[in-house]
């Protein structure tokens, strides 16, 4: 699809824009995004891929599904910046001009990220450049340790109606010792014109205006839900200071759903965005454990092209979890070829899972060796073609081996052709 039927499609879809908050939505942020109406939300939080050239794998706490992505982009930098960019468009387009926006990054895309900022929301309406600061183990490389995240704060308009809340934090210790938790009512010397802070009020100080380098720190990895998930604190304090009760938060690359979880600590009605159906199950999750909430969860357009760009650990996840409601397999190697099951209930079978057209006759049967091996006599193949000689290879084992292989495309997973049958005697 070109730019301009791109464009075509966002603009028949913003005809009849729809928004539901304390709602997640699972899809592509791009296409989410152009539902909802212009000028809607109060603060968006983005966590977006860092370009970092990284692998992420983590199993879920309750072991159930295996989670990953790759954050790698083939065409370098550029590629990268011409994803990001029609998304912040969008972000631009649905906030609030009193808005502000918050967008996380680091040291990899910071730059580029900084520059195509200005150019949206324009550089005049930049605010700060936060920078997080946490600890972590020494790597021992021949430079100095990156501890730090930035998140780039922007307003969509210079308007004296923007919301900010002043944030204070806790007085040096030198400042305590000297005047306590009294306000300091600061004088001048006329002579010199040196601040004298000297003069104090009966009323407390409720500290000193928070500055831009924030010491949070983070999520250990024993205690993580996601590869990549960002603390509560972090996320209360932008929540805190660039919303009030009842404003709308918006996160379009939503993950875990810390944004949602402190949104909602906080009394603000919150809209959660993520393309993959495991995330989006674990916000749901967390929200009920949290507050004893069960969100929506509202599927965005689920077509070809959509299923082509999920990365091969979401297409797995995609096909074998939320289309086959099976698992994922814990095994990370041995396993046979096996990517996962479908439920109990329904026999366990085995599936296979190939991001690839065409799929031929010898994955077939090498599907059929690893079946062998568990006892199974019925199994799934899913790719997004299959080649004459696969079908053929089908008829074959099925006629001389009673084995029944299932071959399904990716169309028909989005169509509803999946078809599990449930062993006799079982209900």
């Amino acid at each position: 699809m070109d730019g301009f039927a791109k464009e075509k499609l966002l603009n028949m879809t913003r005809k009849n824009p729809s928004m539901e908050v304390n709602t997640i939505y699972e899809g592509d942020n791009l296409e989410i995004l152009s539902r909802f109406p212009t000028d809607s939300v109060d603060l968006i939080y983005l966590d977006p891929p860092f370009f970092s050239n990284k692998h992420y794998e983590v199993i879920w706490q309750d072991g159930a599904e295996l989670r990953a992505f790759q954050d790698r982009w083939q065409g370098g930098v550029e590629h990268y910046i011409s994803w990001m960019e029609p998304r912040l468009r969008e972000c631009h387009r649905v906030l609030k001009k009193e808005g502000s926006i918050y967008l996380h990054c680091d040291w990899h895309a910071d730059a580029h990220l900084r520059i195509l900022m200005d150019k949206i929301f324009d550089e005049n309406n930049f605010r700060n450049e936060i920078v997080w600061h946490y600890k972590k183990w020494s790597a021992g490389w021949q430079q100095f340790q990156r501890n730090h995240d930035i998140i780039l704060f922007y307003s969509k308009t210079d308007s004296k109606k923007r919301i900010f809340n002043k944030m204070f934090m806790e007085r040096a210790e030198s400042t305590l010792i000297r005047f306590g938790h009294a306000k300091i009512i600061s004088g001048y010397d006329k002579k010199t014109g040196k601040r004298i802070p000297a003069q104090m009020s009966k009323e407390e100080s409720k500290g000193v205006p928070m500055d831009d380098v924030w010491e949070i720190g983070r999520v250990p990895p024993i205690k993580q839900m996601f590869p990549t998930q960002k603390p509560e604190p972090l996320l209360e304090r932008i929540i805190k200071a660039s919303s009030n009760e009842g404003d709308i938060v918006l996160d379009p690359f939503c993950g875990c759903g810390t944004t949602l979880v402190a949104s909602h600590r906080f009394k603000r009605r919150w809209i959660g965005i993520d393309v993959s159906p495991t995330a989006c199950k674990l916000m749901a999750k967390r929200l009920r454990e949290n507050f004893g909430i069960s969100p929506k969860i509202i599927k965005g357009r689920v077509d070809l092209k959509y299923v082509k760009g999920l990365n091969p650990f979401e297409f797995q996840n995609w096909v074998i979890v939320d289309k086959f409601l099976g698992n994922v397999s814990k095994t990370k190697s041995g396993d046979m070829g096996i990517d996962g099951f479908t439920p109990q209930i329904t026999g366990g079978f085995p599936i296979q899972v190939k991001q690839s057209e065409g799929v031929g006759r010898n994955v077939v049967d090498n599907f059929e060796t690893a079946m062998r091996r568990m006892k199974k006599n019925k199994g799934y193949i899913v790719a997004f073609s299959f080649g004459k000689g696969a079908f053929e290879e089908v008829a074959r084992v099925k006629n001389q081996e009673g084995i029944h292989i299932v071959l399904r495309t990716v169309e028909d997973l989005i169509e509803g052709r999946v078809e599990v049958e449930t062993p006799k005697g079982i209900s």
